[in-house]
């Protein structure tokens, strides 16, 4: 490691580095950096343009390298989140106006505000990578190591903190490029390191200061994504199962009114006893009442469904466990199990789920129908359907690859196949849609297993365990996917080990390089 982080006249003897220009010199810089940002953006569904992403973070670092201080490197990253951000999260105004009736310049700081918290972080990405890569004190690939470290850092920061919002990493973009080779080894943190890595490298060999082996090293490692690929890390157990996916279409200004509310119950009844299928899944809330509150004639019908047809379904709907205990919910009933599976939401979301310290005000501001639950279990069993093991999660919980590997290798029985059940209508036909489905397809390609995905207005969608699309249906139309799926067994490299590998390695690069810069005495 200490070799590695050698000066630039030991890696490539006779190279001149490129000086640095005051950044009163670029005063495009910000703008220019936003651009990026919103670049950054495009990288993503329903865009597959991977290679994009690691372009647009080559140009902010080359950005970067300009700023003569620290405080201005911190400024070109904040400005590159702001674009990327505000381009990539927009239909949050969406949510909180058309569907939460909040005023419209209200929604809009809302979203500006959200983006400028966001933007924090690349900001302290580009801070952390200038305060210890600035110079000539390390060689072009140490430098573009700890630019990647510092990526890692702040991106995984970006997910946790605050309950996290993970949306939009950057590794999310590679789903269907080489990269995504990797994620059943190092998922997606170890991914977005590799991709900002890479793209420290273009930074320094459009500098003239990279070692052509470290430059072909770097090609190697993108290209090895395609083999990787190609390695099957869990194996099929039992047999495929039919599976149908529900799509109702209801539409969001009137799914908890009345009159939405006995079309929805009238619909999803119709749907689900249609015809018969192994395992049926209804999206988030497809019953828009408390479970407590079910008509018996329609409980009476699915339970009817299921005795008569050997069928299991697996629906969403809220409950209440007292007047003032509630949990947002999905439950299964089957002819493999007795009584009544419940799986309850662990990761709640921040003012629609539950109501952070001091904002109810903000919640009352919006149409929205509860705003409490309780957190489930993070670890709760999967649902038993003609020998294999589905494993629910609801809404933006598969954002967190993370929590979804620890319920895997901590279960007794591992699930085989996953579920995410949600409803994005709050969103209209936005890239939003697109966006999860992409963030889905991570999921499947980091658990090796296939993912079941029920949505009120899409993307419903089967994914196989390789991450790619089985089968879908079109956005905003009512409809049913039918298709059979296969489960898997075993756990893939990253399953077992989570993010540990990849944060300890970034953390590891950045304190070789504090050490370094310490050691030669640089301010």
């Amino acid at each position: 490691m200490r070799a590695l982080f050698s000066s630039p006249a030991a890696d490539a003897a006779g190279r001149q580095e490129a000086p640095a220009v005051p950044l009163a010199r670029l005063r495009f810089a910000a703008p220019l950096a936003a651009l990026l940002g919103v670049m950054h953006t495009l990288a993503f569904a329903p865009n597959r343009w991977w290679w994009l992403q690691i372009l647009s973070l080559a140009g902010l670092a080359a950005l970067v390298r300009q700023a003569p201080r620290l405080r201005d490197a911190a400024w070109v990253g904040y400005a590159f989140g702001l674009g990327w951000f505000l381009s990539g999260i927009w239909w949050l105004y969406i949510s909180m106006h058309v569907y939460g009736d909040m005023p419209a310049w209200m929604a809009a700081a809302a979203v500006l505000l959200f983006s400028a918290y966001l933007a924090l972080h690349p900001a302290l990405a580009a801070w952390l990578w200038q305060r210890l890569a600035r110079g000539r004190q390390l060689s072009g690939a140490a430098s573009a190591l700890v630019f990647g470290a510092a990526w890692l850092v702040s991106e995984w920061l970006r997910g946790t903190e605050w309950t996290g919002f993970p949306w939009l990493n950057g590794g999310y973009a590679h789903t269907d490029g080489p990269l995504a080779g990797y994620a059943p080894l190092v998922g997606l943190y170890g991914i977005v390191a590799i991709a900002a890595t890479l793209a420290g490298l273009l930074c320094a060999a459009a500098e003239r200061r990279l070692h052509w082996l470290a430059g072909l090293a770097g090609v190697a490692v993108l290209a090895a994504g395609w083999p990787l690929h190609t390695i099957a890390w869990t194996q099929p157990v039992g047999k495929p199962i039919t599976v149908r996916l529900l799509q109702g279409n209801v539409p969001q200004d009137v799914k908890f009114q009345q009159t939405g509310i006995d079309h929805s119950l009238a619909l999803y009844t119709k749907m689900v006893t249609e015809q018969p299928a192994q395992l049926v899944v209804t999206p988030e809330t497809a019953f828009p009442i408390l479970l407590q509150d079910m008509p018996q004639e329609i409980a009476l019908a699915i339970r009817t469904y299921v005795d008569t047809t050997g069928s299991s379904v697996l629906f969403g709907a809220a409950n209440a466990n007292s007047a003032t205990d509630y949990t947002n919910s999905a439950f299964g009933i089957g002819p493999w199990f007795k009584g009544v599976y419940r799986y309850d939401k662990h990761h709640l979301v921040p003012f629609g789920e539950f109501i952070p310290f001091g904002f109810h005000w903000f919640v009352h501001m919006m149409n929205m129908p509860l705003g409490d639950f309780r957190r489930g279990l993070p670890v709760q069993p999967p649902m038993p359907v003609a020998g294999q093991r589905v494993a629910p999660n609801i809404c933006y919980e598969d954002l967190f690859g993370e929590e979804i590997a620890a319920s895997l290798r901590q279960a007794e029985q591992p699930a085989t196949m996953l579920a995410n059940v949600t409803n994005l209508a709050w969103f209209g036909d936005t890239i939003a849609l697109d966006q999860h489905l992409q963030i889905s397809r991570m999921r499947a390609l980091e658990s090796g297993r296939p993912m079941l995905r029920a949505t009120n207005t899409g993307a419903t969608a089967v994914v196989r365990p390789d991450g790619s699309v089985q089968a879908r249906l079109p956005v905003f139309t009512l409809g049913t996917l039918q298709a059979d799926v296969q489960g898997m067994q075993g756990l893939t490299p990253f399953v077992r080990t989570g993010n540990a590998p990849a944060l300890g390695a970034g953390v590891l690069v950045l304190l070789a390089a504090l050490a370094r810069r310490r050691r030669t005495g640089a301010a």
